[in-house]
């Protein structure tokens, strides 16, 4: 009798637990039901961000790109090229209008002598060593007839003496058994006489003879690279470019006022961009000294307050002549 009324309590206390059972898998159910929609909001906003941070990473790496191409220089055409080229020519005409061939010459065959001489040094040590030169030896007979060892001596100040003498003996002889001992007013000429090159015979051309020249030497060529008239490093198609951009009235005094701008401005090692005239219209503004007072204390001879290179400048030049040689000091 006992046994009966257990059965009912038993079965409703299992459909009691099957009731919470239920119960707890619908609150799972509607908890999970709760939390995908939550994430998915979750998802939702994360992935809105990740996109907002790509956009922005992608408008940075835009807006960066601009920035570097503005720091570079646009490209050139050959006509802006030219005028600014001839525009840096009048502007350096400005700055020297008393530039001149730095080598101290009286006649076509000193200043012929004295190039030959300047090559690997300066035209200072040069104008200091030919007045005891052309005092011995003053046409090309005489230096012809020169005995070699005495003319070594002579030009020893200027280094590679040697060289130098016997290309100094050949072409007075040259001169003297082909030219009627006078320099010849022709390149074709000029270029056939031992030790003198194209950069030689238009310095005389030029100077001597009133016929047009573009002198390339370390400072012209250097320059003409930097001002980008030019991308090349041998002499003659450094010349040839040039002339291509500049009347050929010009070549003579271009040459005098760039290589002027090279030895007192534009220096190989550290250029006084700070202080030069012409830094608007020079694409390597910036490879040197940019700040003006530390670029003023580069200036070099007239413009920095010291005497030139000639002994016998010209009259309307501004600064100081250069002292002639010291005498060498006794033995004690």
């Amino acid at each position: 009798m006992n046994a009966t009324p257990e059965k009912p309590a038993a079965a409703k206390k299992a459909v009691t637990k099957t009731a919470a059972a239920k119960k707890a898998v619908a609150k799972k159910s509607s908890a999970a039901t709760e939390q995908a929609p939550a994430e998915k909001t979750a998802a939702r906003k994360t992935a809105p961000a990740k996109k907002a941070t790509t956009k922005k990473t992608a408008k940075t790496a835009a807006g960066q790109a601009p920035a570097k191409k503005a720091a570079a220089r646009k490209p050139e055409s050959r006509v802006a090229m030219v005028r600014r080229a001839r525009r840096i020519n009048r502007e350096l005409a400005e700055l020297y209008p008393y530039a001149h061939p730095e080598l101290d010459f009286t006649n076509p065959f000193e200043l012929l002598v004295a190039t030959v001489l300047s090559a690997q040094t300066t035209d200072l040590r040069v104008n200091q060593t030919t007045p005891r030169l052309f005092a011995v030896c003053p046409t090309p007979e005489d230096m012809a007839a020169m005995p070699p060892e005495k003319l070594e001596e002579l030009i020893r100040p200027t280094g590679f003496f040697r060289a130098k003498t016997k290309s100094l003996i050949g072409l007075s002889a040259a001169l003297r058994d082909r030219f009627g001992g006078e320099v010849p007013g022709r390149l074709e000429d000029l270029v056939t006489l031992p030790g003198v090159g194209r950069k030689t015979a238009n310095v005389v051309l030029g100077n001597a003879f009133g016929v047009p020249g573009i002198t390339v030497d370390t400072h012209f060529g250097r320059l003409a690279r930097r001002f980008g008239w030019t991308t090349a490093e041998d002499a003659e198609k450094v010349e040839a470019d040039v002339a291509e951009i500049f009347p050929k009235s010009e070549w003579t005094m271009l040459s005098h006022r760039v290589v002027f701008h090279g030895r007192r401005v534009c220096h190989s090692r550290k250029p006084a961009c700070g202080a030069c005239a012409i830094a608007p219209l020079c694409p390597a503004y910036g490879e040197g000294e940019t700040d003006p007072e530390k670029a003023r204390k580069l200036l070099k001879y007239e413009l920095g307050g010291q005497p030139g290179q000639r002994l016998k400048p010209p009259a309307d030049y501004p600064g100081q002549p250069a002292p002639p040689m010291a005498p060498p000091v006794a033995a004690s």
